[in-house]
């Protein structure tokens, strides 16, 4: 019999590359208007892929550190 109990295993998310803008005003909770200026700042990332908009997960994650 092996001695070794039986865990389930949690599942594995790993963090997204980039956000959408909804998503990017869900997580850091800055809203859309407050969002756009800080692209057009230079403080924040985007990134156009075809329609969509997306913000690089490193470039929110600096913003928010205080480092942008």
């Amino acid at each position: 019999m092996n001695s070794t109990p039986n865990r389930a295993l949690a599942p594995v998310h790993p963090e997204p590359l980039a956000y959408s803008v909804a998503d990017a005003c869900r997580v850091s909770s800055i809203g859309r208007t407050r969002l756009y200026a800080l692209i057009n700042e230079g403080r924040l990332e985007a990134r156009k892929i075809g329609k969509r908009t997306l913000i690089p997960a490193t470039s929110l994650r600096r913003l928010i550190e205080g480092e942008a």
